[in-house]
């Protein structure tokens, strides 16, 4: 269905309640980064006042990130399927009492049920969101204006967060829980008004509840797996089980979405280049950056002492950097194209990740930690809107739910098993005694496998430079020879591979 706020956006004009539908997706959006960042700083404080060991506040992290993480496909679909307004709708709903509930509750099993009910509602507001966005939004530059924006609300809200999370804790831990339930109510109230209605997708033959189970059924396994696996051990049969079992859902999954007449994931979508990189991309480049976050933060706050505050505000460059990009970030993209900002993105990161191996024990902020934040905020903000672009670019209308589903699993189970790698690195590694410097030892290893890993995705990357050049090249002999009768194809797309194709049907070039 074509939204009734296409027609102004396609002349280039937003309207008000345009730049409204826009700053409500924005605010679930922050919520969602904000929501993440903010809880690690105040879970001392939830032990101590609940009487929690260590391996339950870890549930109090791993609870949002399994519902989130496990749910992101079905919930993708579903807004496809049943309408990306109301679906949004709803889960902001319930993203708004699972805050309230968390702030009120006195018992640990209780809060970590009210972190899985806001992982979950996350897991519908993010792909309706972006879905909401891109067929809004025709696909050029006003899309890549409002993806630029609305990515950056991401970055900020996560680097805001770290901040508020030090500010709220010294008054009560309970208000960074309850800090997203007044925001999300005014977000609902004021989506209520302004996103624009949508039909359900009546074209659909039926409902894939098969895959529908057996996608997040393996989703939930593995990312309980991998969140559970430096704590049991890598290798103990409980976690090579899972695995296992893990294999057989996905394959099982894969077999039942072949022959869906209207699959939970239409496995077209990933015969493009482009999306494939931009899925492994979106991996490399949320897993890189979490597992730098959990080293950085525990060498600033155990090691040299700094509080959670100024812990935060030593972040703060990045996301500042993040911020201030925002408006223009749509316009960079229209004049270099995605993949090479992605390039150029991942290039920065290696090189603040493996500047950031300098730390001592006692560092000057402006001349070793300084540098690579600044690198590392202006990679995000290149990397972070272009994977959403490529991505979502030449995706059909009623797949975009399933796309942005797809994208968002790709950063949580990124996340998630690269995290847990670091931490399995960095606890081999710390058998070194437990003297500051021999603590700072074992963190190295886990730093460099975080540059390694963003170095994987800048090769990854890389590979889809050749294919551009190609194109590009091919596209300066057609407008050169009149009698090369020629049309481009979109440069990413569901089943259109990347490539021109003669009008008579024969490949001229293909990435």
């Amino acid at each position: 269905m074509t939204s009734p706020l296409t027609s102004p956006a396609a002349q280039g004009r937003w309207t008000p309640r345009l730049w409204g539908t826009l700053l409500v997706l924005c605010a679930a959006m922050f919520l969602d980064a904000l929501d993440v960042s903010m809880v690690g700083v105040a879970l001392p404080s939830i032990g101590s006042e609940l009487d929690l060991s260590t391996s339950t506040l870890q549930w109090i992290v791993s609870g949002y990130i399994l519902g989130y993480g496990g749910l992101l496909l079905l919930g993708g679909r579903t807004a496809d399927l049943l309408g990306r307004r109301q679906v949004f709708l709803v889960a902001l709903g319930v993203f708004a009492l699972a805050s309230l509930l968390g702030g009120l509750v006195d018992s640990g099993p209780l809060l970590i049920a009210s972190r899985f009910i806001k992982g979950l509602s996350a897991a519908f507001t993010a792909p309706a969101g972006l879905s909401i966005i891109t067929t809004t939004f025709p696909e050029g530059p006003l899309r890549n204006r409002a993806l630029s924006i609305y990515t950056t609300c991401a970055a900020t809200g996560f680097s805001m967060g770290l901040v508020l999370s030090g500010l709220l804790t010294e008054a009560s831990w309970r208000l960074t829980m309850l800090l997203p339930a007044p925001i999300a109510v005014i977000a609902l109230v004021a989506g209520l008004k302004l996103i624009p209605r949508s039909e359900r997708d009546r074209t659909h033959r039926g409902y894939d509840i098969p895959g529908a189970v057996l996608g997040t059924a393996s989703m939930l396994l593995l990312v309980f797996t991998v969140v559970q696996a430096p704590e049991v051990g890598w290798t103990t049969a409980r976690t090579l089980l899972s695995f296992l079992a893990v294999a057989v859902l996905l394959t099982v999954f894969v077999r039942v979405e072949r022959r869906s007449p209207s699959p939970l994931i239409r496995l077209g979508v990933l015969r493009s280049g482009n999306q494939i990189r931009a899925q492994l991309g979106a991996m490399m480049f949320f897993g890189s950056y979490v597992g730098f976050q959990f080293l950085v933060t525990l060498y600033m706050q155990s090691l040299l002492g700094w509080s959670a505050l100024h812990t935060a505000l030593a972040f703060l460059p990045a996301g500042a950097l993040v911020a201030l990009s925002a408006t223009k970030m749509g316009a960079i993209v229209d004049r270099f194209g995605t993949p090479r900002l992605i390039v150029a993105g991942f290039a920065l990161m290696v090189v603040g990740y493996a500047l950031f191996l300098r730390v001592d024990l006692d560092p000057v902020y402006a001349a070793v930690i300084l540098p690579s934040m600044l690198l590392i905020g202006a990679a995000c903000a290149l990397v972070f809107p272009s994977l959403n672009i490529q991505a979502t670019n030449g995706v059909d209308d009623h797949e975009q739910g399933m796309v942005s589903g797809l994208l968002n699993t790709s950063v949580q189970v990124g996340g998630a098993i690269f995290l847990a790698i670091v931490t399995a690195v960095v606890t081999a590694n710390s058998s070194g005694g437990s003297s500051p410097q021999a603590v700072l030892d074992s963190y190295r290893p886990g730093l460099v496998v975080v540059t390694a890993v963003a170095l994987a995705g800048l090769l990854i990357t890389a590979t889809g430079l050749r294919g551009q050049r190609t194109r590009q090249t091919t596209i300066l002999v057609a407008k050169s020879d009149p009698a090369a009768d020629t049309e481009s194809v979109p440069e990413t797309g569901a089943d259109r591979t990347d490539e021109l194709v003669r009008k008579d049907g024969r490949v001229a070039a293909r990435d």
